[in-house]
């Protein structure tokens, strides 16, 4: 059955993505005529997860794993746990690492996965069993060489642990390639937990130099203090930037001199986000949206900036840490305001960047020191925005649409010469 099937919803993430896909087929060229490949999912499979919880009781929670294109490569991208996943979303994801690895040219397709499951309410046992329930179920189509996944939402270290594990169980021989984002003893990376946050200070550092706005004393505030989030904005905090403002899942905090991130990082370590820090003013989390800033850095989850909040926005620079944060109505919104956007399929592209480097670690079992790593990640994503906002002032369109139309035809042009089988 045909995966065009799901009709999305306006908002939706899937419908985002689409309709990025329709504002690129003007600059498509001849490869114009393989651009339904890019608006269907090569394949995508729901799983049902059965797990007998602490108490005694079988649970059930619904999976997915999507693989939206592999025409460059196997299927790459992570697996999100949250109680919002949906196969729309999972979907759109997927494609948007298509286009991710396509527009930093590396060798991998776009793919994603879920579970629709708040991992808070599991415990530590419960979170393994339903990870190796899971991986199993999916393990028909993950490999080496087939579909790599990698932490998301709600996922680290130890949940690749477990996916590792269970599928090298399951084939009878350690695969230590089968996932990236691994502790570094099981063959993970050095730089892996920073690097989508590196990606976002060095795609940030470039942009601000582009329209001479200096990071020294530049007001930064960042939506979502995760690892992408507050990898940033250490990042930035180190060039002189003030960190102004941070909103997670437990609040905003306010403080127009610049939060203290030495003080700041261990309560979010310790209490799970920003809102138990107090040493800042706690404001409304819409009021987030209204802050004086230079530099706004989306990092949580899609959808985030609509055109009510783009166009309250005091920002000169949106960074998107996060995957599909701005709605297509705000895209245009911030345009028409003279905003500048950096697209997530370049921005954030730094995790997938040194996932990949972990990758070719594992195979030939050598590994490189962490200043390598930096130095490897830093030159690619340089070398990838400079293409990128080359073909943006050729064909006068945003650094989106410029993203996009590198990748498609880097997608596309693989597609018509591979040809369609049988």
């Amino acid at each position: 059955m045909s995966l065009s099937y799901v009709t999305p919803s306006p908002s939706s993430p899937w419908s985002t993505y689409l309709s990025q896909v329709e504002r690129v087929v003007p600059y498509l060229g001849p490869l114009a005529r393989w651009a339904e490949t890019l608006r269907r999912p090569k394949r995508a499979l729901i799983v049902d997860v059965p797990i007998e919880m602490d108490d005694g009781r079988v649970c059930h929670f619904e999976g997915y794993r999507v693989q939206h294109n592999m025409s460059r490569g196997p299927g790459k991208g992570g697996v999100r746990y949250h109680p919002d996943v949906t196969l729309e979303e999972v979907m759109a994801l997927s494609a948007w690492m298509s286009i991710k690895n396509a527009a930093v040219n590396l060798p991998y397709g776009g793919a994603k996965g879920g579970i629709r499951v708040n991992p808070q309410e599991l415990s530590q046992k419960e979170l393994e069993k339903l990870t190796r329930r899971y991986t199993s179920e999916i393990g028909i189509i993950i490999g080496p060489q087939q579909d790599i996944p990698a932490p998301d939402v709600n996922t680290n270290a130890q949940i690749m642990a477990w996916m590792m594990d269970t599928y090298s169980m399951n084939v009878g021989a350690t695969a230590t390639g089968v996932v990236t984002g691994k502790p570094i003893h099981l063959g993970g990376s050095l730089g892996r937990v920073k690097a989508t946050g590196r990606g976002v200070f060095v795609t940030g550092r470039e942009a601000a130099r582009r329209i001479e706005l200096k990071l020294d004393g530049a007001r930064v505030a960042v939506q979502g203090f995760g690892n992408v989030g507050s990898s940033a904005a250490e990042l930035f905090a180190q060039a002189g930037a003030k960190i102004v403002a941070a909103q997670d899942h437990t609040g905003t905090i306010f403080n127009p001199n610049g939060l203290d991130l030495a003080e700041l990082m261990p309560v979010v370590r310790a209490e799970g986000g920003v809102g138990g820090y107090k040493n800042a003013e706690r404001i409304d989390n819409e009021a987030f949206w209204d802050i004086d800033c230079d530099i706004l850095i989306p990092a949580a989850l899609e959808g985030q900036i609509t055109a009510e909040r783009a166009r309250r926005t005091k920002a000169r620079l949106v960074l998107e840490g996060a995957n599909g944060p701005t709605l297509p109505e705000a895209d245009d919104m911030l345009a028409d305001r003279g905003i500048l956007v950096v697209p997530d399929v370049i921005c954030n592209a730094g995790g997938v960047t040194v996932s990949y480097f972990e990758w070719v670690q594992d195979f030939s079992s050598f590994f490189w020191t962490e200043d390598e790593i930096n130095l490897r990640l830093d030159k690619i994503m340089v070398g990838a925005l400079k293409k990128i906002w080359d073909t943006a002032d050729r064909h006068h369109i945003t650094l989106r649409t410029a993203t996009f139309a590198v990748a498609c035809e880097r997608i596309l042009m693989a597609r018509e010469e591979r040809g369609l089988y049988p």
